[in-house]
């Protein structure tokens, strides 16, 4: 897939071939579906266990005589209406670790990459290396980029710094590149080094 490279700078740009294999799949719903929720599940955090009535170290013998003590009739020390008993319907450790295969992610990914190329809103840049935030402001604005706009570098250099104040735009290195972020975008702002890290990352 021939792929024109875009510069800050301006005029004629080169082309660049972009792999088949990564970006040129035909982008799956269900695979996709797969990938979000598996992703969107890592990020939860469960709540930490507390103790109920059967993880309390107290004495299990009965407290009285069932009748005729003239207070309530309970079994042992471990009831929740006591101080240091168990907690009532306390929270319980939840498992929002899902499993999924390492061919299915890297699958999803390679479609959400080609979901963007197949409907041209991804844009190839030379580089990266923007010192000033209004100057990035403009530098977007002639590349008429969408709404929300993802822009993956090689690596996080100066143009993160200028690029993390902009209203829309996220930035992530090559290594972060995930499918929930790049699906969620409206453009995808890829520079030359993304794409050899991508594709040697599939091919590694």
């Amino acid at each position: 897939m021939q792929v024109t490279v875009q510069s800050f700078a301006g005029g004629a740009g080169t082309e660049i071939e972009l792999a088949d294999e990564v970006f040129g799949l035909e982008p799956r719903a269900d695979i996709l579906h797969r990938v979000v929720t598996w992703q969107l599940e890592k990020r939860r955090a469960t709540a930490r266990g507390t103790r109920e009535r059967s993880d309390v170290a107290r004495t299990g013998k009965k407290l009285g005589r069932q009748k005729g003590g003239g207070v309530a009739r309970h079994g042992d020390r471990r009831a929740p209406v006591f101080v240091g008993g168990g907690k009532a319907h306390g929270a319980r450790v939840r498992d929002f670790n899902p499993s999924l295969n390492k061919k299915v992610r890297q699958l999803g990914l390679k479609m959400a990459l080609s979901s963007h190329a197949k409907a041209g809103s991804l844009i190839i840049l030379d580089g990266f290396e923007v010192a000033k935030t209004k100057e990035l402001q403009g530098h977007f604005a002639g590349l008429n980029a969408g709404k929300r706009t993802l822009v993956i570098d090689g690596q996080a250099g100066e143009g993160f710094r200028a690029g993390r104040n902009l209203p829309g735009v996220n930035l992530l290195p090559a290594v972060g590149a995930n499918v929930y972020d790049i699906i969620k975008a409206d453009t995808l702002v890829l520079t030359r080094a993304a794409v050899e890290q991508l594709e040697a990352r599939f091919n590694g």
